[in-house]
C-alpha cells in the first residue's frame, strides 16, 4: 500500500467512527426482532413471565392497554395487583382520558414500554377508537422497534388482518383487525359454543382468511410475522391451524411446548 492509499483509507476509518458515534444505539445495531405473544383467553403466571423473558429486562415497564374493556376500573385494578407478583414497572394507558390530567403523548407512553399487554373486551371497538387517536400506528412502530405485543382474546385477535369477535349483536362476525400478522385467529375456540363451528364456515366460505383457533391456555408466539412457537399452559389445551385443502376444511393440532 502506497502513502496516498494509506491516508485515504485512514480518513475512511475515522470518518466511519466519527460516523459511528453519532448515531444511536438502535441504528447502529441490526433490526430489532418483532415479538407478538398471543393466547386463546388465558394470561396467568406461565405467560407473563414468557412475556417478562421475551423483553429481556430484568425489571421491564409493561403497560396495559384495558381499551377493549372501556378502561374498566375493576379491571384495571385487578392487573395492577396481579402485577405485584412479578419483577416488572407496570403502568396503565387508558384511552377515556382528558388533555388536564394526562400530560404525554400516547405515542411518549406507548413506545416507553417493553412490552404492550392488551385487554380482552369489545375488538371491534376497540380498534376503531385506536384508528381514531392514532394509536394503530404507534403500536405498528413499537412492533418495528422490538417492544413485546402481547394479549389473549381481543389482545390476540388484533394484530390478525381479521378475527372472529363476539363485538356485533346477534352472532359471531369477522372483524378486521390490525394486519400485523397475516390471516385471521379466533380465540376460545373450544371454550365457547359453537365457535370453532363457525370458525371453520366462515374459512371454508371465504368469509375470513385461513389461520388459527386458539383454546384457552394455548397460544402462539410470533417473530417477525412468523410463529416462532406453539406454547400451551398445560397439555390439555391446543391451538389449532384451519386452512382449506381441496375444497374441504383442514384443522390440524399444532404440537406445542407446554410452558411450566
Amino acid at each position: 500500500m502506497n502513502r496516498r492509499e494509506f491516508l485515504q483509507q485512514t480518513a475512511l476509518v475515522t470518518a466511519s467512527i466519527a460516523l459511528a458515534n453519532t448515531l444511536p444505539a438502535a441504528a447502529i445495531s441490526a433490526n430489532p426482532t418483532k415479538k407478538i405473544l398471543l393466547t386463546g383467553g388465558a394470561y396467568g403466571p406461565v405467560w407473563m413471565k414468557y412475556m417478562i423473558a421475551l423483553t429481556g429486562k430484568e425489571k421491564p415497564r409493561v403497560c396495559f392497554l384495558p381499551t377493549a374493556s372501556g378502561d374498566n376500573q375493576a379491571y384495571i385494578t385487578y392487573w395492577l395487583e396481579n402485577a405485584k407478583k412479578y419483577s416488572i414497572d407496570p403502568y396503565v394507558q387508558k384511552v377515556f382520558i382528558e388533555s388536564s390530567t394526562q400530560k404525554i403523548s400516547f405515542e411518549e407512553s406507548l413506545l416507553g414500554a417493553d412490552a404492550i399487554v392488551v385487554a380482552g373486551g369489545n375488538t371491534l371497538d376497540m380498534i376503531a377508537l385506536w384508528r381514531a387517536h392514532g394509536i394503530d400506528k404507534i403500536l405498528k412502530k413499537a412492533w418495528e422497534k422490538g417492544i413485546v405485543l402481547t394479549g389473549s382474546s381481543a389482545g390476540a385477535i388484533c394484530w390478525f388482518h381479521e378475527g372472529l369477535s363476539d363485538s356485533r349483536p346477534i352472532a359471531l362476525s369477522s372483524v378486521e383487525c390490525l394486519g400485523f400478522l397475516k390471516g385471521s385467529c379466533s380465540p376460545h375456540y373450544h371454550s365457547s359454543k359453537d365457535r370453532a363451528t363457525i370458525y371453520q364456515d366462515m374459512v371454508l366460505n371465504g368469509k375470513m382468511k385461513p389461520g388459527y383457533g386458539l383454546d384457552e391456555n394455548a397460544g402462539l408466539y410470533f417473530e417477525n410475522d412468523k410463529v416462532a412457537k406453539v406454547l400451551a399452559g398445560d397439555a390439555k389445551n391446543k391451538v389449532y391451524k384451519v386452512s382449506v385443502e381441496n375444497g374441504a376444511i383442514a384443522e390440524v393440532a399444532l404440537e406445542a411446548t407446554v410452558l411450566n
